[in-house]
């Protein structure tokens, strides 16, 4: 883990360091802390990150352009509706869970980006996911759903993400301001109900879907097709 630090390092006790920040990093986001094992201390003046958890760090610092702030303004009248609704919830505190559902290309993108600009010019938490890489990826800060929220790959009712509430991933769910889910319709139910699971775990809040958190989600079901259980493939 250290080669890489000794290209750029020449001191022995900064490589060392850095390899403990990351050790310390990969450990948060499993829900453990760095001084349970016998390694040696870090320095704070080696941590810019205060001891802050990786993915805090990584969506705090997710750069927005300054033109998608002004896209509001282009709004239609259904976008501008969701958009108005969507923010309230979350200026309010009051969470709430929202689908956003068009025909591609009819701007639901569009009106993700105006939603994310909003909520981190302020400078809250905005998380944009979608169930297929491609669909995050034209989202400023895009992941999968299934990386973000470590939900398993094998899904069966009543199951729940794999990630602790010490660890990363919980701490920065309990700070987002807005969740994003594009092409959920997508996904399985199970894997949406893995989440809500583990939200309210998290939150302490058992009786509200996804423990209170503003949630939106987002597909097209005309996209697809019926499932027809033990069907061949023609």
């Amino acid at each position: 883990m250290s080669d890489d630090y000794r290209r750029s390092r020449t001191s022995p006790d900064e490589v060392e360091q850095m390899v403990l920040l990351d050790i310390r990093g990969m450990l948060q986001s499993m829900g453990k802390d760095i001084v349970d094992f016998a390694l040696p201390s870090i320095d704070d003046a080696f941590d810019p990150t205060e001891g802050e958890a990786r993915e805090v760090i990584e969506e705090s610092t997710v750069e927005f352009d300054v033109d998608d702030t002004k896209l509001s303004s282009s709004l239609n009248l259904e976008q501008r509706a969701a958009y108005d609704e969507i923010l309230a919830a979350i200026e309010c505190d009051d969470g709430g869970v929202f689908f956003v559902d068009g025909p591609g290309g009819t701007g639901k993108t569009f009106l993700y980006r105006a939603m994310l600009a909003k909520v981190r010019s302020k400078g809250k938490i905005g998380i944009a996911t979608a169930t297929s890489g491609v669909a995050a990826s034209i989202m400023p800060g895009g992941r999968t759903a299934h990386s973000r929220f470590k939900i398993p790959l094998s899904c069966d009712d009543g199951a729940s993400c794999s990630f602790t509430k010490q660890s990363g991933t919980a701490k920065l769910l309990r700070m987002a301001s807005l969740i994003i889910w594009d092409e959920a319709s997508m996904t399985k139910r199970q894997a949406v109900e893995a989440l809500d699971n583990s939200m309210r775990d998290i939150m302490g809040i058992c009786d509200r879907p996804f423990g209170g958190k503003t949630v939106v989600f987002g597909g097209d079901f005309r996209q697809v097709l019926p499932v027809v259980r033990r069907g061949s493939r023609g």
